[in-house]
């Protein structure tokens, strides 16, 4: 984050603006807007600006802005300064940065201590916008696409939200309470009726309320599979669900840029396990989860991939059902399914592969106690999660049950996340290759003639 996203309340307070042009005009009605007291400070005026001070709405000092002259006006809360003499942004930005006083120089970034972002405004609700500088035109295109999904009368059910509000916390004292409340309430249904007709919404919310105290908070555990790393291969519902959770329990392998999805008001629990160090057993995960959802708490249980592949999510199932917590499991993008198609490898393929297995490269004794002959078969993929460690030990077995040494292997680290790697050897020499590059765990494994289109599909893929 390159900036903190704030809203400043300027009513009635000074403000600062440089410059009387087009530009200049656009930042005072900004500031007008909010209240502001505002001083333009210009040796002329556009148009615009002409029309501000004719109807009295901001005060005018018919000079240049030098820091000698400026001392009879009013100590401003922040500048905006949009001239187009580079001297005078310059001299403007010293002397404000001298007295502490924030300034924001139209289309010169390094000349910036805030930033204006693009605004949406329905009513009451205002989202605002920001490249952080780097493309005002995108951050247009952004506030394009939120202004066709915000529905004109958003505005209207803020409005009848903020007269209840008073009534709602008198009804119901206590913060979780009044969550719980509003949670339920805020339905798309109830939202679309307080647009159409805000007196039968706020009936609603009167009879609502009659019935909230029968309905207090009861909390219940979401166990939500994250996929392999990528936000943007979470599903919809993992989404929705994380907007709504009181508490986060998260794994190593889930990626902060989808913690940050979550509200900000959410605890997050760091609870990962790899191998020698664990944050929480699994029985004190287990534990904790059913003492929060005991609480009345929203638990977001988050894991890597999908929640019952290689997870541990029907041992915490399991757990849950035995103590009568209420859960769902919402599934993930397991590793392999994106694998195959962000790098162009597909795990079936009418020439190559008409069966693939699922394998994990690590159990709870240690030992791998597969039936390595099953899985040396001719048109067959076998992909290896959590293998790293014990390749020597997986590629012998394999070739003592008759793999061909000459078998592709794909070697996939951090797969979908930026810092991803993909290495492309053989049965032969994939611990030699694991060993030389240095790779680290997560890195999955597959091991099949599928691995050969690799070359082939890899410039299609659109997941990396």
């Amino acid at each position: 984050m390159d900036a903190l996203p704030i809203f400043v309340l300027l009513r009635q307070r000074p403000c600062w603006v440089i410059g009387g042009g087009v530009v200049a005009a656009r930042k005072a009605s900004l500031l007008l807007q909010a209240g502001a007291q505002v001083h333009v400070i210009a040796p002329a005026l556009g148009q615009e600006m002409h029309r501000y001070v004719h109807a009295g709405q901001l005060h005018w000092h018919a000079m240049e802005f030098d820091p000698n002259t400026t001392h009879s006006l009013p100590r401003p809360v922040l500048i905006i300064s949009a001239t187009d003499d580079e001297q005078v942004s310059h001299n403007a930005t010293r002397w404000a940065r001298e007295q502490n006083i924030l300034i924001n120089t139209a289309d010169v970034t390094e000349l910036c201590d805030f930033i204006l972002p693009a605004i949406v405004e329905r009513g009451p609700i205002t989202l605002a916008v920001s490249t952080g500088g780097r493309s005002p035109i995108l951050a247009r295109w952004i506030k394009g696409m939120l202004e066709r999904c915000l529905p004109q009368g958003l505005g209207q059910v803020a409005h009848l939200l903020g007269q209840m509000r008073t009534r709602v916390k008198t009804a119901l004292p206590t913060p979780a309470a009044r969550k719980a409340f509003w949670e339920r309430l805020l339905t798309p249904a109830f939202i679309e009726q307080a647009q159409d007709n805000p007196q039968q919404a706020q009936a609603h919310i009167e009879q609502a309320l009659k019935q909230a105290h029968s309905l207090m908070p009861t909390g219940e555990v979401w166990l939500i599979g994250c996929g392999p790393g990528d936000p943007e291969l979470l599903t919809l519902k993992a989404h929705r669900l994380l907007q709504q959770a009181d508490v986060l329990l998260y794994d190593r392998l889930v990626d902060n840029r989808i913690l940050d999805m979550a509200r900000r008001e959410a605890e997050r629990i760091y609870v990962g396990k790899h191998a020698g160090d664990h944050a929480l057993s699994q029985e004190q995960i287990n534990a904790l989860m059913i003492q929060r959802a005991r609480a009345g708490q929203k638990v977001a249980r988050l894991k890597g991939g999908d929640v019952y592949l290689f997870g541990r999510g029907g041992e915490e199932a399991h757990a849950l059902a035995e103590a009568a917590i209420p859960f769902i499991v919402v599934p993930g993008l397991t590793t392999a399914v994106a694998v195959s198609a962000a790098y162009g490898i597909p795990l079936t393929h009418r020439d190559h592969a008409q069966a693939v297995t699922l394998i994990t490269g690590h159990s709870r004794d240690g030992g791998l106690p597969y039936n390595w002959g099953a899985l040396v078969q001719p048109n067959h993929t076998l992909v290896v999660y959590m293998g790293l460690k014990n390749l020597p030990h997986i590629r012998q077995a394999l070739l003592d049950h008759g793999m061909d040494p000459h078998t592709p292997v794909a070697l996939i680290e951090n797969a979908t996340r930026p810092d991803n790697r993909l290495l492309i050897t053989d049965l032969a020499h994939c611990v030699a290759v694991r060993d030389q590059h240095g790779l680290k765990p997560p890195t999955l494994i597959i091991i099949g003639q599928v691995v050969k289109l690799h070359q082939e599909l890899n410039h299609v893929q659109t997941l990396q």
